[in-house]
């Protein structure tokens, strides 16, 4: 009795074990998920800021299919981005206080309209609504020679902070950030 008690419990096991394992994982994002920070340097702990955002990319598109100039454009992929700010600064001209908020633009011609909006967790920007916005700037648009497939963001340091800087394709939008 022993003996057939053991080997149920055995089984029983078994049985769980492969439900464990069983577990679905979904593949490879199409627009993977990144972040970016400034100061770059991951030995300095003490950042002005950090944005998290999915990048597309072309694939034989423009970005005037996938960004709409006049329309508001998640920034990105996937949900909109999130901008953390650890110290309050001058976004673009404009005061922010320390927070995370979502990052959405409009596209436009010779400058980009960039928002900073206090609703996070959006998918896209298909929910926006102005009312919740807690900043609007404009970014300077200029064009590079070096194509990016994977739209991208980085910071630039200048003097007294640095410069967001947006870039696909050989478009390149930038607003500055200081403390």
């Amino acid at each position: 009795m022993k003996k057939v008690c053991t080997l149920a419990l055995l089984a029983l096991t078994l049985v769980f074990a492969s439900e464990a394992t069983a577990q679905k994982f979904s593949g490879l994002d199409k627009s993977p998920m990144d972040a970016a920070s400034y100061p770059s340097d991951y030995k300095v702990a003490d950042k002005m800021v950090r944005i998290v955002y999915s990048r597309p990319q072309l694939k034989g598109r423009s970005i005037g299919e996938l960004a709409k100039s006049g329309e508001v454009w998640r920034t990105g992929a996937n949900e909109a981005p999130e901008i953390t700010f650890y110290k309050d600064v001058n976004f673009g001209g404009q005061e922010v206080k320390a927070g995370t908020y979502a990052l959405l633009t409009i596209p436009g011609d010779g400058e980009w309209t960039v928002i900073l909006h206090d609703q996070l967790n959006q998918w896209g920007s298909y929910f926006y609504d102005e009312k919740n916005d807690v900043v609007r700037v404009k970014g300077a648009a200029s064009t590079d020679g070096k194509s990016l497939e994977a739209f991208s963001i980085a910071f630039k340091e200048v003097d007294g902070g640095a410069h967001l800087v947006m870039g696909w394709d050989t478009t390149r939008v930038a607003v500055p950030i200081t403390m």
